[in-house]
C-alpha cells in the first residue's frame, strides 16, 4: 500500500503536500510547531487536519505492519499461498486482516480441535464434498467409529465432523465479514430491566429497542453505563433464519446431495453458537468507540470553548466558593492574581447572616477597589448569587458579577501542584482563588487541573480515559499555542503544554527564572538545563518576552525568521520599537509603496461598455486597484522567505502578540438572579451555553439549574449536531417551553420566530 497516495486521496491533498508533512512528523516536530511555522511544506494545513492525519499514518503503518506479520505466521505454517497474500496485501482495514488470518489462528481447544483429534476431519470434508452418495451419512460415519479415540457409535463421529464444518464456516473470513455486514444493517440494540419494579434513570430503557444503523451515540453510552451498574440486560437481536439462509446459499452447492440437511444444520449451528455471540461483540465494540470517539469529540470541542474563553483584564475580585454548613469561602485578588485577602462568610443555611454577610463585602470592596465578583457554581451557588446581587443593588457600588464554573477546583486545590504554589493556605482558600484567577486568564488556571474534570462533556468517566486524555491533552496543547505564553509569568502548568516542552523543562525554566531573574530574551532559554537546541526551535515561536531587550520576542516570529523580519522593516523603514506601542497598523501602505503597482484597468470590450466606465469615473474618485498578492509575492522573493510565513509576519506587525480569544464571545455579567418560581411559560432569557452534548445544549438562564435546549428546539432547519450551532461560552436567546417544578427541570427553544 502506498501510504502516502492514500492519505493524498482521503485528505483531499497533493501527494508531495503529504510527503512532506509526514516528513516533518518524522522528524519529531510539534503538530503546533508544523502548523504554524511550516506552511509552506503543508500548504498550511490547521492543526486540526494535521491532527487527523497524524492519526490516520498511524493506523495505516499499524495496518501495513499487521499485515506482514499476518504473512510470516501464516507462512511458518506453510499455508501462506499467493492468492492470500495478495488479499492481504489488499486488505484496507484490520478487520479484514484479522478475518483472513483467523483460519490460521492458533486457537485454545474447541469441540472442533478435538473431533479432528479423534480423526474425524476426513468425514467432514466428504460432508462438505456434497458428492451423490448411495450410502446414507450414517452408513458413511460408521467407517470413523474408533473406541480408543472415544467415537463409540456414528452419531458421534456426524456430531464431530459438523463441529469441524461450523467452525470451518465462523472462520470463512467472506462469510463472516457478510454476517457483520448484515448485523449491522439490520440488528437491533434491546434493552430490558434487572428489575422492572426498582426506580432508577434508566427507566425507559426497561424495555426499548432500536437499529444498529440508527441508535444515536449519547444512548449507546447510557445503555453501556446502565448495563454496568447492573440495572439493564442488553442484548444484540437479528432475523436468525436470514441469517442462516445467508451462509447455507454460501455453504449448499448440490441440493440434491444427501449431506444436505445436515449441512443446513450446521449452518444454524455454526452461526447461533459461534458466528453470532462473536458479531453481538463487535457490534458492541463498534458502536462504544463509534460513541465513545465522538463523545471525546465533543468534551474536546467544548474545552477548546472554554479555554479560550477571553482573560477579564482589569478585574480586581472578590472570589466566593459558595457552601453551607461551612459557609462560603472568599479570596480577593487583584489585578495580577495576587492574593490580598481572604476570610469565610455565611449567608446561606443554617446562619443565614446575609447582614453580616454583606458587611464583610462592603469592607472589602471599599478597602480593595473591588470591580467584580465571582461565584462558583456549585452547591449554594443560587442562594450566594441572589444575596450577591441584592447586596450590588443596595450598596450602589459600580460592581458586575459573574458566575464561574468551579468544576474541578477542588481537584486542584488539593494538589500537589497547588500545595507546591501556595503551602501556607488552606485547601479551601486555594479553591476560592483558583475561582477568581479562572475569569482572568481562564488558560493559564485550567491547565492547572485534569482537564476531564472540567466537566463539559457526557459519560467522561465511562469512556476510553487513554482516548480522552490524548484528545484533551491535544486540544490544551493547541490553545496554549495558538494564544502563546508569556516567559516571565507563565506558571510550570502552562509552560509544561508549549510545543517541545515537559514539566521537567518547565519547572528548569522557572528555576531559572527564580535563580537569574527575568528572560531578557528568546535565546535566553539555550541556557536552561536540558532546553537543547531542537526543544528551541519548538517551542521559541510561542514563548513571549513583553518587555525584552529584542521587540521581535514579543511576537510570534519564530527566531529562524528574524533575519528576514528585520531586512523587511528596514526596507519599509520602521523601528523594531515601533512594535511595542501598538504595532504598525499602516504597514499595507508601506509594503505597497515600496512594492506595489497600480493594475491598469481592463479595456471594455464594447462601445456600451466603455461609455457605461466613462460614466462611472465622472461620478466617483478613482482609487487606485491594489494587488497585495502581488507586492507580498514581490517581497517574499526579494526577502528569500516563503509567502505564507511573510503573511504571518506582516500580520504579526500589525497587531504584535495578538490574543485570538479576542475573538471568543465576552464573559456575560450579571447585576441580578431569578428564582425559579419567577420563572414562566413563553418567558424570554438571555443565558450562556455551559455545556453541549449529543442531544443538545444546557442554558445558565440565572437559576439554580440550567435549561436544556433540546436538538430538535435549536434551529427551524435540520441540523445534524448542536455543535452546528452553539458552543459553549455562546450567549442565546432562549424562550421558556416547559417547567417541571417538581424535577426542577427547564425546557428551552431557541426558535423563537
Amino acid at each position: 500500500m502506498d501510504i502516502t497516495a492514500v492519505l493524498a486521496g482521503e485528505f483531499g491533498l497533493r501527494q508531495s503536500q503529504v510527503e512532506q508533512t509526514v516528513n516533518l512528523i518524522d522528524e519529531g516536530n510539534t503538530i503546533p510547531f508544523i502548523a504554524r511555522y511550516r506552511k509552506e511544506a503543508t500548504g498550511g494545513l490547521s492543526d486540526v487536519v494535521l491532527r487527523d492525519l497524524d492519526e490516520r499514518l498511524s493506523y495505516l503503518r499499524n495496518l501495513e505492519e499487521r499485515k506482514e506479520e499476518v504473512k510470516r505466521l501464516i507462512d511458518e505454517q506453510g499455508k501462506l499461498t499467493e492468492e492470500l497474500e495478495a488479499q492481504i496485501n489488499e486488505a484496507e482495514v484490520l478487520q479484514r486482516v484479522e478475518d483472513l488470518y483467523k483460519p490460521f489462528k492458533k486457537k485454545k481447544a474447541t469441540r472442533a480441535s478435538k473431533a479432528k483429534e479423534k480423526g474425524l476431519e476426513p468425514l467432514a470434508m466428504i460432508f462438505m464434498s456434497q458428492e451423490e452418495e448411495s450410502k446414507s451419512p450414517d452408513e458413511i460415519a460408521a467407517d470413523f467409529i474408533n473406541e480408543e479415540k472415544g467415537v463409540e457409535e456414528a452419531a458421534q463421529a456426524i456430531q464431530g465432523a459438523c463441529d469441524i464444518i461450523a467452525e470451518m464456516i465462523s472462520d470463512d473470513p467472506e462469510l463472516t465479514a457478510a454476517i457483520r455486514e448484515k448485523t449491522q444493517e439490520t440488528g437491533v440494540i434491546s434493552t430490558e430491566a434487572v428489575d422492572p419494579e426498582e426506580k432508577t434513570v434508566y427507566e425507559m430503557y426497561y424495555d426499548y429497542s432500536e437499529g444498529i444503523k440508527s441508535i444515536p451515540n449519547h444512548r449507546i453510552l447510557a445503555i453501556n453505563r446502565g448495563e454496568k451498574e447492573k440495572k439493564l440486560k442488553v442484548k444484540v437481536v437479528t432475523d436468525n433464519e436470514k441469517m442462516e439462509a445467508l451462509i447455507t446459499e454460501t455453504l449448499i452447492t448440490n441440493e440434491a446431495s444427501v449431506f444436505t440437511q445436515l449441512l443446513k444444520d450446521t449452518a444454524a449451528d455454526a452461526y447461533k453458537r459461534l458466528m453470532a455471540p462473536a458479531a453481538e461483540r463487535e457490534m458492541r465494540n463498534m458502536l462504544t468507540e463509534r460513541a465513545e470517539a465522538e463523545a471525546v469529540k465533543v468534551f474536546a470541542k467544548n474545552t477548546e470553548k472554554l479555554l479560550m474563553v477571553p482573560p477579564v483584564k482589569g478585574a480586581r475580585i472578590i472570589s466566593i466558593d459558595p457552601g453551607y454548613r461551612t459557609g462560603c469561602k472568599v479570596a480577593v485578588i487583584n489585578e495580577t492574581g495576587k492574593l490580598l485577602a481572604y476570610t469565610t462568610v455565611y449567608p446561606t443555611e443554617p446562619k443565614n447572616d446575609i447582614k453580616g454577610t454583606e458587611a464583610v463585602l462592603k469592607k472589602l470592596a471599599d478597602k480593595f477597589r473591588i470591580n467584580t465578583i465571582v461565584i462558583g457554581n456549585g452547591t449554594a451557588s443560587r442562594e450566594t448569587e441572589e444575596v450577591v446581587a441584592n447586596f450590588i443593588k443596595k450598596s450602589g457600588l459600580d460592581i458586575s458579577y459573574t458566575i464561574v464554573n468551579e468544576a474541578g477546583a477542588s481537584v486542584y486545590s488539593a494538589s500537589k501542584l497547588a500545595t507546591e504554589e501556595y503551602p501556607d493556605l488552606d485547601v479551601t482558600v486555594r479553591g476560592a482563588m483558583s475561582l477568581g484567577r479562572r475569569l482572568q486568564d481562564p488558560l493559564a488556571e485550567l491547565v492547572k487541573i485534569p482537564i476531564k474534570s472540567i466537566g463539559v462533556g457526557q459519560y467522561q468517566h465511562d469512556i476510553n480515559q487513554s482516548l480522552l486524555e490524548n484528545a484533551l491533552d491535544n486540544v490544551v496543547e493547541d490553545c496554549v499555542n495558538r494564544v502563546g505564553v508569556e516567559l516571565n509569568t507563565a506558571s510550570p502548568s502552562l509552560l509544561a503544554h508549549v510545543a517541545g516542552i515537559n514539566m521537567g523543562i518547565a519547572r528548569n525554566i522557572v528555576a531559572y527564572r527564580e535563580e537569574n531573574g527575568v528572560f531578557k530574551e528568546r535565546k535566553e532559554l539555550k541556557k536552561v538545563s536540558k532546553l537543547g537546541e531542537k526543544t528551541y526551535n519548538q517551542c521559541a515561536g510561542f514563548i513571549r518576552i513583553s518587555d525584552g531587550t529584542n521587540p521581535l520576542d514579543g511576537t510570534s516570529v519564530h527566531p529562524e525568521s528574524y533575519g528576514a523580519a528585520e531586512a523587511m522593516l528596514d526596507k519599509l523603514k520602521i523601528e523594531a520599537s515601533e512594535l511595542q506601542h501598538g504595532g504598525i497598523a499602516d504597514i499595507d501602505d508601506r509594503i505597497w509603496a515600496a512594492y506595489g503597482s497600480q493594475e491598469k484597468p481592463k479595456q471594455p470590450k464594447t462601445r456600451a461598455k466603455g461609455l457605461a466606465a466613462l460614466a462611472e469615473l465622472t461620478r466617483t474618485e478613482e482609487k487606485p486597484k491594489r494587488n497585495m498578492k502581488k507586492a507580498i509575492e514581490k517581497m517574499a522573493a526579494e526577502l528569500d522567505i516563503g509567502v505564507p510565513t511573510l503573511t504571518d509576519i506582516i500580520s504579526e506587525m500589525k497587531k504584535p502578540g495578538r490574543d485570538p480569544r479576542e475573538d471568543a464571545p465576552p464573559v456575560v455579567f450579571r447585576n441580578d438572579v431569578k428564582s425559579f418560581d419567577d420563572l414562566k411559560i413563553d418567558m424570554e432569557l438571555d443565558g450562556t451555553v455551559r455545556n453541549v452534548v449529543d442531544f443538545g445544549a444546557f442554558v445558565d438562564i440565572g437559576v439554580k439549574n440550567d435549561g436544556l435546549v433540546h436538538i430538535s428546539e435549536m434551529s427551524n432547519k435540520y441540523i445534524k449536531h448542536p455543535m452546528d450551532v452553539v458552543s459553549v461560552g455562546d450567549t442565546v436567546k432562549v424562550k421558556i417551553i416547559k417547567i417541571d417544578y417538581e424535577k426542577q427541570k427547564i425546557g428551552l427553544t431557541m426558535k423563537l420566530k
